[in-house]
């Protein structure tokens, strides 16, 4: 599933092509993704200018003309794909707006894990998908303190708990594996222990893993390429994620996986306390 580096570069593909132009032509090719379309979707979208394209946590937003929002999720194998004029459309393109530049957008999704609704703008923080979710690691209301206070009383694993959305937005598992390992934090380690100094570290060590990930274009595994179709390059920086067994790049360990909650966890048990 895409992370919030390969969101946000998305997004902001999206953004150079949509803002500022009117929608000319909504077509939805299915009553449905991961759950049916809002009723109304494509009538409601026709002739809509959008303002603005951004991104929370793991969904894209598109802000429009009439107050309401359009919200997306790319789910598992969803795709944003950006053309000039229509081309020759593939069996899995679901949903396809055209804009009055002549940029068509084609939201292609395989597994139809992908999801879009309406939303109003002003309401979008009470929706039930985006509700509860907590701050966002790349913005100011995201530090040390505020990291700290969430893991406050947790006894889950600190990978577990920075995967958990309530209290940081958009953190997935490849960039928790090396945010951890930049921090020094053993992903083992209890969330409620991660306090002090190394809760200002751990803040630290996402928005610094976050920031290189998005700069680089995001990860690119399986299905994920950018809004015009190349692939992100972070997948190359990777110092512990996919390691198993390699040499730690800092010291003279090797890098350990293990299982926590069904996912893969990579990180080197010498460095890592």
């Amino acid at each position: 599933m895409p992370e919030l580096p390969e969101v946000e570069t998305v997004a902001r593909g999206l953004a150079k092509r949509l803002e500022g132009r009117k929608l000319v032509k909504v077509e939805t090719r299915r009553g449905d993704l991961r759950w049916p379309f809002p009723k109304g979707f494509a009538k409601r979208l026709t002739g809509r200018r959008v303002d603005k394209v951004r991104r929370r946590a793991k969904y894209i937003v598109a802000e429009l003309d009439d107050g309401n929002a359009l919200l997306a999720h790319l789910g598992m194998s969803g795709r944003m794909l950006l053309s000039k004029g229509r081309p020759e459309l593939e069996t899995h393109d679901h949903v396809i707006f055209e804009t009055d530049e002549g940029w068509v957008l084609r939201f292609n999704d395989a597994r139809r894990f992908g999801m879009m609704d309406i939303v109003a703008t002003e309401k979008l923080e009470k929706h039930k998908l985006i509700k509860g979710i907590g701050p966002e690691p790349l913005g100011n209301d995201f530090s040390g303190p505020v990291l700290a206070a969430a893991l406050k009383g947790k006894k889950t694993s600190i990978k577990a708990a920075i995967l958990d959305q309530k209290v940081v937005a958009g953190v997935g598992n490849i960039y928790a594996s090396e945010a951890l390992y930049r921090a020094r934090i053993s992903p083992k380690r209890l969330a409620y222990t991660v306090q002090g100094d190394r809760a200002e570290k751990l803040a630290l060590a996402i928005k610094i893993v976050l920031n290189e990930a998005v700069a680089a274009g995001g990860s690119s595994l399986r299905d994920y390429v950018q809004a015009d179709g190349e692939l992100g390059y972070f997948q190359h920086k990777w110092r512990v994620y996919e390691k198993e067994g390699q040499d730690c790049p800092d010291c003279a360990g090797k890098i350990r996986r293990i299982v926590q909650g069904g996912r893969s966890t990579f990180y080197c048990p010498s460095c890592q306390r």
